[in-house]
């Protein structure tokens, strides 16, 4: 509620005005009504005051005089100017002062909610203005973040219009001139596959710490960066010397970061609509991890030229496979995908790539578990050291014996979770978009309720309900309006705050929408 201060000498309309104006029903609380400026002044310091509705002829101190104090203490504190004197004078400073309103006295009562209404409108709009920028401020990293993806994977198509440079320069982006060169960073820090579950908090807090000076130090360097994974970061590099920037970038990480990083970097390109080459490049050298070794930089090059890596080329590919049927449980299909995934790397010979692969597949799996909003030990319910049998494993009959086993597992508990966990989880969505129908609620805010990731939960809301969550919304919003148009006491104003509408052109379009006619051609078919 707005809070209201009131500043009268003439006690008879003071009085009148804190008993005869509805304050509740307009939103406001009167928090004191005082006869002078001085007493005013006293309120002023002690409460944050959002309405001034003053006199402007007092004694001692008149009420342009107090007005202007307000503003001091608070710039967007709104005016109400009342006054038995019609002189322009005062007219004039009143407008100088910014007043929402100047009411002759006597009094109408609906002159002063009239302009209590229009002070509190403007209030309100300001408020969304704040939030607005507010968003928009805490949106922007994140915004960025996913142009910075999309641009990377190819998403964004370079039209002749130029309007998606326009898009990129509202980031920075088109600060990147040729040559450029995209870079996938990966923290190789085994350490939480290895702790106890007494030691894992640590090891992910350690995780964090490190992707955050990570961070700095790219920021630090003018480099552009975008989180892939957990612990993988895309960079892109830019300008001359694109070889000492990534030496100095890794000296700096090697000085300040006590975990391994190993590096996929893709060729150079001249222009950001290239880039998408050099980042699929990038993403091919750091698989290359797998028989190169962690803590490397690994060039695609290099990457392009192993021989041993002719038959690992569709490894992701038979990967995605077999996951994709461990989700939908299909245990034979799971079983053929396994016997592929290991004919596709049938001509590994050496212990230190087999090492590498078994890794490279519990990394693989347990990036593909999370985009579920799932833990891989947890579902296994197993400490996380236990993977130490994984790091010993020397022929590929034993990864293809555990990795049966396991993917099975976990194919049989996804199964059992999703039948169980999902339509409970639903229902108590579904009932708390009720419970907080009047507010402006949106699956981000639901996902982080119930700790879920906002695509994984809008997935599973279509996939249970049918709908997807804004459709589901506006459906119980329109229900919820439409019953309490049926009371005709309540004004069409009331009914939009009360279903989370603040836009009453909004409301009454999307009313119409739903229904096929507008709230009032609603209320009077009813009536």
């Amino acid at each position: 509620m707005y809070k209201v201060l009131l500043a009268d000498d003439e006690l008879l309309d003071l009085e009148g005005m804190k008993r005869f104006i509805p304050w509740e029903r307009l939103g406001m609380e009167v928090v004191e009504a005082v006869s002078n400026g001085f007493a005013a002044c006293e309120v002023l310091n002690r409460q944050a005051v959002d309405i001034l509705v003053t006199d402007v002829n007092m004694p001692n101190m008149s009420g342009l005089e107090l007005a202007r104090i307000a503003i001091d203490k608070k710039p967007n504190v709104r005016i109400i100017f009342v006054s038995g004197y019609q002189d322009f004078h005062y007219v004039k400073e009143a407008l100088s002062l910014k007043a929402c309103s100047y009411v002759l006295k006597p009094m109408d009562d609906e002159e002063l909610i009239s302009s209590l209404l229009a002070a509190a409108e403007e209030l309100g709009l300001e408020e969304r203005q704040r939030e607005t920028e507010e968003n928009y401020r805490r949106m922007k990293p994140m915004a960025q973040n996913d142009l910075l993806i999309r641009l990377l994977e190819g998403e964004l198509a370079w039209d002749s219009s130029g309007s998606l440079m326009k898009l990129a320069a509202s980031y920075g982006l088109d600060r990147l001139q040729g040559p450029l060169r995209a870079a996938v960073l990966e923290i190789d820090d085994l350490q939480w596959l290895k702790a106890g579950e007494s030691e894992l908090a640590a090891a992910r807090d350690k995780l964090e710490n490190s992707l955050k000076r990570l961070y700095e130090i790219i920021y630090s360097n003018g480099l552009y960066s975008c989180k892939l994974t957990r612990n993988r970061i895309a960079v892109v590099l830019h300008g001359e010397g694109l070889g000492r920037c990534l030496e100095e970038i890794r000296g700096s990480i090697d000085a300040t970061i006590s975990t391994a990083l190993t590096v996929g970097l893709g060729e150079e390109v001249r222009h950001i609509s290239d880039l998408p080459l050099s980042y699929k490049q990038a993403l091919e050298a750091l698989d290359g991890k797998m028989f190169f070794g962690r803590g490397q930089v690994i060039n695609y090059e290099d990457v392009r030229r192993a021989p041993e890596l002719s038959d690992a080329k569709t490894l992701d590919i038979r990967l995605d496979a077999l996951f994709q049927a461990m989700t939908d449980y299909d245990l034979v299909r799971v079983h053929d995908e396994i016997d592929n995934l290991f004919k596709s790397v049938s001509t590994l010979r050496s212990k230190f790539t087999v090492y590498n692969l078994a890794m490279y597949i519990v990394f693989k799996l347990d990036h593909y578990l999370q985009s579920l909003d799932e833990d891989l030990f947890e579902l296994l319910g197993m400490e996380l050291h236990s993977l130490d049998v994984v790091l010993k494993f020397e022929m590929m009959g034993d990864i293809r014996s555990w990795l049966v086993r396991k993917v099975f597992e976990i194919s049989e508990m996804i199964r059992k979770k999703r039948a169980t966990k999902n339509s409970r989880l639903i229902r108590e969505i579904l009932k708390t978009m009720k419970e907080r129908i009047k507010e402006n609620i949106t699956l981000k805010d639901m996902a982080e309720q119930f700790s879920f990731s906002p695509n994984y939960l809008g997935h599973l809301f279509k996939e249970e309900v049918g709908k997807n969550f804004s459709e589901v919304l506006v459906g119980m919003r329109m229900e919820q309006a439409r019953d309490l148009l049926k009371n005709p006491s309540m004004k069409i104003y009331e009914v939009a705050d009360r279903v989370g509408y603040r836009y009453i052109p909004y409301f009454s379009r999307q009313f119409k929408e739903t229904f096929g006619m507008t709230p009032m051609e609603f209320r009077k078919k009813d009536s």
